[in-house]
């Protein structure tokens, strides 16, 4: 056994430090298991102070390192390149502070997205970012790909949601960013640091913002004969001024994995597109936002527009899309799903251009679409024992995001660019805009090992 991995013992305890083949082996991917490296070891630390230390002998042995969460990433964000430990953060998961006056929290990385919002429901209280892993991601992973969900639209992103950041850099040093002041002083460092993708450094105490629960929710679905009818549905509701909560798409492939599942829901599955949508607020301004919700709807050919008549059924609606990833993994092994985004006025033209791309290809797709704001999830499911096949997608997903870029979009909306989308990045950026960002990262970590190989080309992690 090498002297690093003693130290590690010695700051997190024996039992807390996994070195053998068989137990790396649930580390070696995380969502997206297209991409697959298996880590030196992985440590479970459950202080700040474990954090630091073992940073520090990490950085010592030049060791390269990455944190990790729930492991529920599509991008191969939290993998560990070149031989790199794994900093697991699921044993940091304690919510350490309330403050309902001032109406926020800290919780350590670990805690689960949805068990904050449990633990403060009774008080009139949610956390607002919402990923469809939301029972099992952490907010540490949130903070790392600047996570959203379904209610983004209305509510915004992660980073619209965090106050405060203890962080261990990378080389081991504490330091604490501050943004819950009444005046901000300095940089926004809590914005740089938020989204970064572990590149420069481990949040270990997150200060975040709690937001009330709405007065009134409405909740209704609509089917449509045509993807091009939901997809105008959604530009003209926006357009209109209408914002709701949520307004997510759904294609008929997902609809039938999902009806075909336990997680069924009683959505049509010969309906070609189905949206949910969710209103919330004031009661008076819910009624006629959703009336006119369902105008739009009914404009553009819906065959059917129902409002969930209590909690019970506005939850079942929920729970379909929600579990929809899920649910596609009954059509095949393996699925490669992507985010990148679009204006949503340009959902009608686009999207039956990416099922062609897929069909072109002879590839199962199935789409599933936080259409508020154009966030796409085109899921192409495949075997991943199959060599052309996997060459097959590599192609379809480097058209699919040519296209996305081509209209106004960009790479990625919540999953992060990760180890997936690196060799996507010269689509949107130039090299001086590659050398500026690494040159912020450099700041960081000079010495490239806090979760190298990720989001900038390889050749472009080195210090300045």
């Amino acid at each position: 056994m090498t002297n690093w991995i003693k130290e590690l013992q010695s700051i997190v305890g024996d039992e807390n430090v996994l070195i053998s083949p068989d137990e790396l082996l649930v580390y070696e991917c995380d969502a997206l298991t297209i991409h697959k490296r298996a880590p030196r070891a992985v440590i479970f630390p459950t202080t700040t102070e474990h954090v630091s230390r073992s940073v520090k002998v990490l950085g010592e042995q030049g060791i390269p390192f990455v944190a990790r969460g729930a492991g529920t990433g599509l991008s191969g964000g939290a993998l560990a390149e070149a031989g790199g430990v794994i900093i697991e953060l699921s044993r940091m998961n304690r919510i350490l502070e309330i403050d309902w006056e001032n109406q926020r929290a800290i919780v350590q990385p670990g805690v689960i997205n949805i068990a904050l919002t449990q633990a403060v429901a009774t008080r009139g209280y949610h956390f607002a970012p919402d990923p469809s892993s939301q029972p099992t991601c952490t907010i540490g992973g949130n903070v790392a790909e600047n996570a959203s969900g379904p209610h983004c639209l209305k509510y915004g992103v992660t980073t619209d949601h965090i106050l405060g950041l203890e962080v261990v850099l990378p080389d081991g040093r504490i330091i604490n960013l501050d943004r819950h002041g009444a005046v901000a002083l300095g940089y926004d460092l809590v914005g740089l640091f938020v989204g970064s993708e572990g590149m420069f450094g481990i949040a270990t105490r997150i200060t975040v913002r709690l937001t009330r629960l709405p007065r009134a929710v409405k909740t209704l679905m609509a089917d449509f004969p045509t993807v091009e009818a939901a997809s105008q549905t959604v530009s003209d509701t926006i357009a209109a001024g209408v914002i709701p909560a949520a307004m997510e798409m759904m294609d008929q492939a997902t609809v039938r994995a999902v009806e075909e599942s336990v997680f069924a829901s009683g959505l049509p599955i010969d309906a070609a597109a189905v949206l949910i949508i969710e209103l919330d607020g004031l009661p008076v301004s819910v009624d006629y936002e959703s009336s006119r919700v369902v105008h739009f709807c009914r404009a553009n050919g819906a065959r059917h527009v129902i409002v969930a008549r209590s909690e019970a059924e506005r939850e079942r609606l929920w729970a379909g899309r929600k579990n929809a990833f899920g649910a596609l993994g009954r059509i095949n092994s393996d699925l490669m799903v992507q985010d990148a985004v679009i204006p949503r006025s340009r959902l009608p033209e686009v999207l039956p251009e990416i099922y062609r791309i897929a069909e072109r290809y002879r590839l199962r797709m199935a789409c599933v679409i936080h259409a508020g704001d154009g966030n796409l999830h085109p899921t192409l499911c495949f075997d991943g024992r199959d060599a052309d096949e996997l060459r097959r997608v590599d192609a379809a997903c480097k058209e699919i995001m040519e296209l996305c870029v081509r209209v106004g979009g960009t790479l990625t909306g919540e999953h992060g660019i990760g180890l997936d989308k690196v060799k996507y990045m010269s689509l949107i950026f130039s090299e001086a805009d590659i050398e500026a960002m690494a040159r912020v990262r450099a700041v960081f970590d000079p010495r490239g090992l806090c979760n190298p190989g990720k989001v900038l080309p390889v050749h472009r992690c080195k210090a300045f």
